[in-house]
């Protein structure tokens, strides 16, 4: 293959980005580009459709509307990611979602509100790290307490039960597991397959918590497999308020307790060869102030992958075809 400037460009035009945040924003957390600024720069790149995300609110279904009538000919999808800033579990949050604005793409379970993730967040303390559970009374009994859980026996809890009833019920949305626990993602997949739920993708921060097998195990189910560019260059550490208005909650401490399973591109690209690139899907999770643009972070992606002696047709099978296969685009 001959390597040329212009060739990740190329490899660009046709791309799918199924995890930007778009914003808005929190202003203690203020963005990189506004959603109008992303749309334009996706399609005056060549990229064929962007998936964008709000994980503050949850509802980017709106957002997507808007971005799609100022900026036509790109595809951009909007969903729900359930937060506890909308009641955690709320089937009618969900139901809402899919005749909001653009229509809800995705059902998500969660970011940083999720029990696990919110359970692992804290801050640096006199050089080592504390849970904000720890740190803060009032966030065990305020936030954690309402955090998002997915049980793992039955009965399946009513307000469950009715959201993934929904998903299925609408077979061009896809499920997204959200930032949960490895054997949360595991009970998802098998409540997926009970309810008949056509299309589920594990989230990059949970999938980095799963083991080689169980990867294996999911992608030969039929599951798609999420790898961003943050997985391997973010910058770790650094106080950020991800989801809390509060500055005492900033995280400092969630992206160093993962850093054995975000250990360099050079392992997480050899994971993605072990699992099998059928159900690959990948992103950047850009959109945050401190990173490039989307875009960018495409363009990125795709010159990481070729330094890594992907070839042609697998990188369009990992940033176009198994993407449109996830949005129901095609089979």
């Amino acid at each position: 293959m001959r390597r040329t400037i212009e060739l990740p460009d190329e490899l660009l035009v046709g791309t799918i980005d199924t995890h930007i945040h778009s914003g808005p924003w929190l202003t203690s957390c203020p963005g990189r580009v506004d959603p109008f600024q992303i749309a334009q720069q996706a399609k005056a790149a060549g990229m064929a459709g962007v998936v964008f995300y709000d994980h503050t609110l949850g509802n980017s279904c709106g957002t997507a509307w808007l971005a799609g009538r100022a900026v036509p000919d790109i595809d951009i999808f909007g969903g729900i990611i359930l937060t506890s800033a909308q009641g955690g579990m709320n089937p009618r949050a969900v139901k809402t979602a899919l005749y909001y604005g653009a229509g809800a793409r995705f059902v998500h379970f969660g970011a940083h509100c999720t029990h696990h993730m919110a359970s692992r967040e804290g801050a640096m303390v006199d050089g080592r790290p504390v849970p904000f559970k720890d740190l803060y009374p009032r966030f065990a009994e305020e936030e954690l307490s309402r955090a998002i859980r997915i049980p793992l026996v039955d009965p399946v809890p009513a307000e469950l039960e009715e959201i993934l009833t929904l998903i299925a019920e609408h077979p061009d949305i896809y499920m997204n597991t959200g930032h949960v626990s490895p054997e949360e993602v595991m009970r998802l997949a098998d409540l997926a397959e009970r309810f008949g739920i056509r299309r589920m993708v594990v989230a990059h921060p949970a999938r980095a918590l799963l083991g080689l097998d169980q990867q294996k195990n999911l992608a030969a189910r039929g599951v798609f497999l999420e790898g961003c560019c943050s997985d391997w260059m973010f910058h770790r550490g650094l106080p950020r308020t991800n989801y809390y208005i509060e500055r005492e909650y900033a995280d400092e401490i969630a992206g160093i307790a993962n850093a054995p399973q975000f250990s360099g591109v050079v392992p997480w690209a050899r994971q993605l060869r072990q699992i099998g690139l059928d159900q690959i899907v990948l992103g950047t999770d850009y959109g945050i102030g401190s990173g490039p643009t989307p875009v960018e972070g495409m363009r990125l992606l795709i010159s990481t992958l070729l330094d890594l002696n992907f070839g042609i047709d697998e990188i369009a099978l990992l940033t176009k075809r198994n993407p449109a296969r996830l949005l129901g685009l095609a089979e």
